[in-house]
């Protein structure tokens, strides 16, 4: 990893450092949407059970 480091910074190519620049920043934001939206649905998921449970009933979960 760190060779990739030194490799990385050492590139004296602008247009192919910016690019990875650009599919590095593009990844992360998929993550973090994604991170988002899993959160999101287990919490709405946790709070139904907890609501069924907290009710006694299974007829609506």
């Amino acid at each position: 990893m760190t060779n990739f480091l030194k490799t990385f910074v050492k590139d004296e190519s602008g247009a192919s450092a910016a690019e990875y620049a650009l599919i590095l920043v593009v990844v992360g934001l998929a993550i973090v949407a994604g991170g988002i939206t899993l959160a999101d649905s287990i919490g709405g998921a946790m709070s139904d059970a907890a609501s069924c449970i907290n009710n006694g009933t299974t007829a609506s979960c």
